[in-house]
């Protein structure tokens, strides 16, 4: 499986961009997968369920299996957090896993920029992030040192990058 991330700091449109990226990476006959990395506590279980219940029991892992669909949830139970190599070691096989976050690892990344962001780009802090997609070329150009520079309208153009760029798990 290859691998890209798209990066950016809050509200910068990241996920906006990843849900039209897999849509233009699957209409050219790609298996996508996807990875979502949070940073603040998420629950996608309600008390009272079922799988809550056990994962309350003390269940480390509980899946739940349905006709449409399986969901795993995994409790750290004081460990640390999986790198992000042992996460998409779990996963079915895909052509590319698209990772939104995950900032710190060294997969290659894509920066989602916009023009109303008071912070600057995160470019020049990780040679990972490869290029910008930005509504503002002409105010994130300093901080990418000759990196392209991406119309963030031009999904086409953003999946050719991801196409050419993504690279394989390790």
């Amino acid at each position: 499986m290859r691998v890209f991330g798209i990066i950016g700091r809050k509200n910068a449109g990241k996920t906006t961009l990843v849900e039209k990226l897999v849509a233009e990476l699957i209409s050219r006959g790609h298996a996508v997968s996807t990875i979502k990395h949070a940073h603040h506590p998420v629950d996608l279980d309600r008390p009272g369920k079922d799988t809550f219940r056990h994962r309350e029991a003390g269940a480390r892992e509980v899946v739940l299996a349905t006709e449409q669909r399986i969901a795993y949830l995994s409790e750290h139970r004081g460990a640390l957090e999986p790198p992000l190599r042992d996460i998409i070691g779990r996963m079915l096989p895909a052509d590319l896993v698209i990772v939104e976050g995950f900032k710190s690892s060294d997969h290659p990344k894509l920066e989602v920029w916009r023009g109303t962001l008071a912070e600057p780009a995160l470019i020049g802090e990780d040679a990972a992030i490869l290029a910008v997609a930005t509504d503002a070329p002409g105010r994130v150009a300093p901080a990418c040192a000759g990196a392209p520079v991406l119309d963030l309208a031009d999904i086409a153009a953003i999946a050719a990058f991801v196409e050419a760029h993504a690279a394989p798990a390790r």
